[in-house]
């Protein structure tokens, strides 16, 4: 397995545990955070409304610095950021997908960045939170990509219904999803790759993505891609910091699919 520095130039150094915005957050983490994914100060309908007032209509790249102007000079935001949503950018760029599934929308930075990254997309975002759901559908409606995303609430892990609703509902069948990217509750990274696995949407070539794998940290998933290193997925680390600062570290695992 190598290892890559992921670096954006020009990249802002921030100290996010001064701002009180941050500070509020990681007071809420257990009550709020973890269990609605929202903060429970209203910064993410505040971002959505940020976007619509600042952000150029039908301009999903105009969309993304506005949500990182929001994320720096307003409220932390928890999504993948500017720096790590390079390292996002070149995976899907490499991937070339036709069909594309998130795990965790929060507000559709990523699935905006992925949308621009893959113009021949179709993203299917899966969002446990309804109210997260809304925001990031007006956001994508806002920059021109409401018809390339699809927004699902509900969870891979809630007893079928969901994943039951991809085969039905979405079209999903074996080999038929080009890249995932895992960015939801850390515990449930590896039992949904599982589940995606079980259910052969995967084929030789697809590529998996997956966020704050060192912070706050997915050691089962990433203890199982060593595992399987070289046998069913190959897998590059990039040694990086957590959203929109450089004071604490983080690591974005891209993994290939081998068969």
């Amino acid at each position: 397995m190598t290892e890559e520095a992921a670096r954006a130039p020009g990249w802002k150094r921030k100290a996010p545990f001064l701002r009180w915005s941050f500070l509020r957050m990681a007071v809420t983490m257990k009550r709020q955070l973890l269990v609605h994914w929202q903060a429970g100060d209203g910064r993410e309908e505040k971002a959505a409304r940020y976007v619509l007032a600042n952000a150029r209509p039908g301009d999903p790249a105009d969309a993304i610095r506005a949500i990182d102007r929001f994320a720096y000079n307003k409220a932390f935001l928890i999504n993948v950021g500017d720096e790590k949503g390079q390292i996002l950018d070149r995976a899907v760029q490499r991937a070339a997908p036709k069909r594309i599934l998130e795990l965790g929308t929060y507000c559709g930075y990523s699935a905006l960045r992925m949308a621009l990254a893959a113009p021949e997309a179709h993203i299917f975002s899966i969002e446990l939170n309804p109210a997260n759901a809304d925001i990031a559908r007006r956001i994508f409606a806002h920059a021109g990509v409401a018809s390339r995303v699809t927004v699902v609430v509900g969870t891979l892990g809630d007893g079928g219904a969901t994943l039951r609703a991809l085969r039905d509902q979405h079209g999903f069948q074996p080999g038929s999803v080009d890249l995932v990217f895992v960015d939801h509750a850390k515990e449930a990274y590896l039992p949904d790759l599982q589940r995606i696995e079980a259910e052969g949407w995967l084929h030789p070539g697809s590529i998996v993505v997956a966020d704050n794998v060192r912070f706050p940290g997915a050691p089962d998933y990433h203890a199982y891609l060593k595992q399987k290193e070289g046998q069913s997925w190959r897998s590059t680390e990039y040694q990086t910091f957590a959203e929109y600062q450089t004071a604490i570290k983080d690591l974005v695992v891209v993994s290939e699919r081998l068969v």
